[in-house]
Parts: C-alpha cells; sequence; structure tokens
C-alpha cells in the first residue's frame, strides 16, 4: 500500500471510531479498503482523486467473477462508506461511488452446512499434544458450539468467558450490539485447559494483551491465519466442502432448529436483527435459550461410546 492510501485508510479508520462503529466493522471495511488499493496500484493509480464511476464499475465487474454476492455487497459498501468519508471532509469534490449499487442477495441458505459427523471430524484434527492444537482445538470447539462470527471470536478478551456458569458474551458484534452465549461443555472444558496452560505460555511476553486467542507471540490471531486452520483441518479430515469459519456458524443455526429448537432462540444466540434471517434456517418453536442449546445442539447431545480426546499437557515443553 502506499503511504498515500496508508494514510486515507488510517483517517477512514478514525472517522468510524468517532462515527461509533463496531470494532467488527472497523476492521472489514478497512480489511476491504485494502484490496480495493491494492487494485488500484496495479493499476499504478496512487491518487485517489483519478478515481472515477467507470474504474469502480470496473472494479465491481472484476471482484463479482471472484467473490460470492455477499462478500461483494460488503466490499462495495466498504468503497462507498470510504468515498463518502472523502466527500464530507472536502478531499474530493464529486462522489464517483454515489451510483455504485450493492448486488442483492439472495435469500437463501448457505452452501456450505457440515453434518454433525463432519464437524466432529474437523474438531479431531489438532494435535493435542502441542499448545498450537490445543489453542485450535479450542477455536473450532468455540465455533461449533456457539456460531460466533470470526470477528466476534477475534474480538473475544479473556474476561468474556464465564466458564463456571457456561457463558460467552459477545461485546459489540455486528451492528455493534452484545449478547450472551451458552457455552457447551466441551467447549467449556477446552477453554479452560487453553486459559489454564496454553494462553499464559504464549503470552508471557506479553502480559498487557488481553484477547483470548493470541499467537506464540502474545499477538492476537489475524483473521487470515484463523481461516487458514479452519481450511487446514477441514481437509486433514478429508471434508470436500469449501470449509470457513462461517460454515460453523450456518451449521451451528442448522443444527439446532432441525433438531426442535426455538427459532426467537436461535435468533438470540446468533445475533441477528431481524427474525426473518435466522427463518432462513426454519420455522420452528422451542424453549428458552440455555435450555435449547443444551437441550439441541448435537455437540451436547452426543452420548455415543467415542473415545474422548484427552489433552496431553505433560510433556508439551515448548512444542507449538
Amino acid at each position: 500500500m502506499s503511504e498515500n492510501f496508508a494514510d486515507l485508510s488510517f483517517a477512514f479508520k478514525e472517522h468510524l471510531k468517532v462515527q461509533n462503529y463496531s470494532p467488527a466493522s472497523i476492521d472489514s471495511y478497512c480489511y476491504n479498503l485494502e484490496k480495493f488499493f491494492s487494485y488500484l496500484t496495479e493499476r499504478s493509480i496512487t491518487d485517489i482523486r483519478h478515481v472515477n464511476r467507470q474504474l469502480l464499475k470496473d472494479y465491481q465487474l472484476d471482484i463479482t467473477k471472484r467473490y460470492g454476492a455477499g462478500t461483494v455487497s460488503i466490499m462495495i459498501r466498504s468503497v462507498k462508506r470510504f468515498f463518502e468519508h472523502l466527500e464530507k471532509a472536502n478531499q474530493i469534490l464529486i462522489n464517483p461511488a454515489e451510483y455504485l449499487r450493492e448486488p442483492k442477495k439472495e435469500s437463501r441458505l448457505p452452501r456450505v452446512v457440515l453434518s454433525n459427523d463432519e464437524a466432529l471430524k474437523i474438531l479431531d484434527q489438532p494435535n493435542l499434544s502441542t499448545f498450537n492444537g490445543i489453542r485450535d482445538r479450542t477455536i473450532l470447539e468455540v465455533f461449533y458450539s456457539t456460531g460466533i462470527r470470526l470477528e466476534e471470536l477475534r474480538s473475544l478478551t479473556i474476561y468474556d468467558c464465564d466458564l463456571k456458569g457456561g457463558y460467552l458474551r459477545v461485546n459489540k458484534g455486528k451492528f455493534a450490539k452484545d449478547r450472551v452465549i451458552p457455552l457447551g461443555k466441551h467447549a467449556v472444558r477446552f477453554l479452560k485447559e487453553y486459559v489454564t496452560h496454553v494462553r499464559p505460555w504464549h503470552t508471557k511476553n506479553n502480559k498487557a494483551i488481553r484477547n483470548l486467542f493470541v499467537n506464540h507471540s502474545g499477538r492476537i490471531l489475524s483473521r487470515p491465519v484463523i481461516e487458514i486452520l479452519v481450511r487446514k483441518y477441514a481437509r486433514a479430515a478429508g471434508i470436500k466442502k469449501k470449509v470457513t469459519p462461517h460454515s460453523f456458524r450456518h451449521t451451528f443455526a442448522t443444527e439446532l432448529v432441525k433438531n426442535g429448537a426455538d427459532i426467537t432462540a436461535v435468533q438470540k444466540m446468533l445475533g441477528h436483527s431481524r427474525l426473518s434471517v435466522t427463518q432462513l434456517y426454519a420455522k420452528v418453536a422451542g424453549v428458552e435459550v440455555k435450555q435449547t442449546h443444551a437441550k439441541h445442539h448435537p455437540r451436547e447431545k452426543d452420548r455415543a461410546q467415542r473415545e474422548e480426546a484427552h489433552v496431553n499437557i505433560d510433556g508439551i515443553g515448548n512444542r507449538r
């Protein structure tokens, strides 16, 4: 990214903070804006004032060929908010993105929904004799147990886990909404192991950090790293589907609804602002949130005589 684009990105990020956007939304906008800047740089455009409507149309056509409608919509929205900011700050005279339109998203279930067996196979892949393996298994368990979004997981702090009560607090999720989600017994067990034995080792040189999931240097895990580890374990499990962190969210909701969960309870756990979004999964009736999770989530209902995965803390040493 050129120095000029870096300065613009920083100013835009500060603008979003002032406008009280959630940390997840700010990260999403800036992440997609960097992709737009890369597109401009590849075409030797270093002055934002040289961007016109035709170039933006070409950009939208380019990303439409490579991404789904939902992703394209978010990428275009990021560009539109950016140019609106520039116009209000009098950095451009004419907003070239004024007539740019987001594609209509189809109201349909996601293409990638895992079966319970597929999800369990993925969960079984991390090597529990290493620190990173325990951390990765914990991440997968939290994804499947709570259905939280990737950015929500990245934003979790050590204060957001009530392991005694079995709850997870999501602060300023999408649309700046807070919510509390039940944690399943398997997620609680691995979180206890991770928080007790793994995280202290990773943060020994960075004790001030409060993020829950960190790398071996004690820094917050990046979005690409988490996406890569999910894909890696899906491949290791022999899953041919294009698995992403969001696949666990869709699977979480689909399995709950399929097993008779109350649609409004699922809505609360997912943090959907509109019930119609959750109703894509089904129209059902049921019980309260905590009872719903404990009774209907397949990870909680698993009573098969499977050999439980055991964390091997002893002898890990400096292995990662």
